[in-house]
């Protein structure tokens, strides 16, 4: 049974720091591109970084200098690094897994998210 599962979330003031973290299971980690979505209320769902299966890093430019994102292939687990935090990344964060064949995701998997809130 495949399984993604979220943790880190919680209230934060602005400036601070977080690290979400995701763990997986029931799949062969290593061979899919982990991410990491956001959704705040009324918005529609936006990629927030991605790291692919050889570590390659790709960031949304309003978290670019701010998040980081890292893999930890023998554990199952993926983070993100979140510092510097604004209200504006007030959000539901989802841990995303995908199987890439070139540019097409064969198989597509979703934790059930992480509230994080920043506010003073």
């Amino acid at each position: 049974q495949v399984q993604l599962v979220e943790s880190g979330g919680g209230l934060v003031q602005p400036g601070g720091s977080l690290t979400l973290s995701c763990a997986a299971s029931g799949f062969t980690f290593s061979s899919y591109v982990m991410s990491w979505y956001r959704q705040a209320p009324g918005k529609e769902r936006e990629l927030v970084a991605f790291i692919t299966t050889i570590g390659s890093t790709n960031y949304a430019e309003s978290v670019k200098g701010r998040f980081t994102i890292s893999r930890d292939n023998a554990k199952k687990l993926v983070y993100l690094q979140m510092n510097g935090l604004k209200p504006e990344d007030t959000a539901v964060y989802y841990c995303n897994a995908q199987y890439m064949i070139g540019s097409v995701a064969l198989n597509r998997y979703w934790g059930q998210g992480t509230q994080v809130t920043v506010s003073s």
